[in-house]
């Protein structure tokens, strides 16, 4: 059983390459059904969105990340689907990784399967400071996971419908990636990674300063932590 699929993409004043991620995910893979979860963009990003034949969940107020990517797992779960594959709306993530994601979904007992830019090599498009901080929370992350994650960081995810009634209900608000990890070790939950490519944005830049990576990095271990106390607070009950 294939079951129903949905992409789902956040985007937030992704005008100028959104509307060229949705026609190429869906000129390679025409089984999908396509969501942008709309963080309250002040452009033309909902109206592109549909110009290229996606829906489009539009929040009230701008969420962050976290919370938007919420809003779009909360409402694939009411509308029944088996499974959701995530990219970006900047055109970073190749749609011709979405069947291997989506294969390895069908095929094996993981309720999350990561898109990997680092089990075949290194990715040259992320800065020094962030490689650093994935190195950091790659060593964090092994004891707790009980195996190691190559790209902890990585928003090319797909989950199955266990893993998008939690996220449905309960997931992390900002810089989610790593903390959604945890939440599904707490669930005894399991993910496997496949390798897929990155490329250079369609448009833009990353809002990602060196001032911000490192309150990103202190703001994801507290979150760990937190995480890791509920997991154990659970366990001893």
């Amino acid at each position: 059983m294939i079951g129903r699929t949905l992409l789902l993409i956040p985007a937030y004043n992704e005008e100028t390459s959104i509307g060229a991620v949705i026609g190429e995910a869906r000129a390679i893979n025409p089984e999908l059904d396509v969501l942008v979860a709309n963080d309250c963009s002040g452009d033309a990003t909902a109206a592109n969105a549909r110009r290229a034949g996606a829906s489009v969940l539009t929040v009230p107020h701008h969420l962050g990340l976290g919370g938007v990517l919420q809003a779009g797992y909360k409402l694939a779960f009411e509308l029944g689907y088996d499974y959701v594959v995530r990219i970006d709306g900047d055109g970073q993530m190749d749609p011709h990784d979405i069947p291997a994601i989506l294969h390895a979904l069908r095929t094996s007992s993981a309720q999350m399967v990561i898109g990997s830019r680092y089990l075949e090599k290194d990715d040259g498009h992320t800065s020094v400071i962030r490689s650093l901080g994935i190195r950091f929370f790659r060593a964090v992350l092994r004891p707790i996971l009980g195996k190691p994650v190559a790209d902890p960081t990585s928003g090319f995810v797909g989950v199955n419908r266990e893993a998008l009634a939690v996220f449905a209900t309960s997931f992390p608000l900002e810089y989610p990636e790593i903390e959604a990890l945890v939440v599904l070790r707490r669930k005894a939950f399991h993910f496997v990674e496949v390798p897929c490519r990155i490329r250079p944005r369609h448009a833009g830049r990353s809002t990602i300063t060196p001032l911000k990576s490192v309150y990103y990095i202190v703001h994801v271990l507290l979150g760990v932590v937190v995480n890791i106390l509920k997991f154990e607070r659970h366990r001893w009950r």
